[in-house]
């Protein structure tokens, strides 16, 4: 009633789990976007996690965290893989910090130890198997 406005929230709705093979977080992992619900509901067996802005909050501690938080509530214990895209500070405190929990949780983060040449240009690159 009268000039209130609902703001519209860009977090995942709640609802039933969706099962993907691979999912890329969204906008740089950034937490503006992803949240604990996002992980209940998306779940996939590899995530891709890129960023590599810390002014920016990209990849989010937050992200990362929901992450452990949303699996922890899923019904199965699958295996789920991590693949981020920088070798970020924030992507190794998280890995350090946090890492009982990952083992506990099933989830490992894939390091990247392959490099792609393409036309004079060389990246980091991981195989993945679907």
């Amino acid at each position: 009633p009268g000039n209130t406005k609902v703001a519209k929230s860009t977090a995942v709705p709640p609802g039933p789990p969706v099962y993907l093979d691979l999912v890329y977080i969204p906008n740089h992992s950034n937490s503006k976007n992803v949240d604990v619900e996002f992980f209940k509901r998306v779940r996939s067996s590899y995530y891709v996690v890129s960023g590599n802005d810390s002014a920016a909050e990209e990849p989010s501690r937050a992200v990362l965290d929901s992450l452990l938080e949303g699996k922890a509530q899923w019904e199965s214990n699958m295996q789920v893989t991590l693949i981020p895209t920088y070798d970020s500070e924030v992507m190794k405190e998280w890995y350090q910090e946090t890492h009982e929990k990952q083992q506990d949780l099933n989830i490992m983060v894939l390091a990247s130890s392959s490099t792609v040449v393409m036309q004079d240009e060389s990246f980091p690159a991981c195989k993945i198997e679907l």
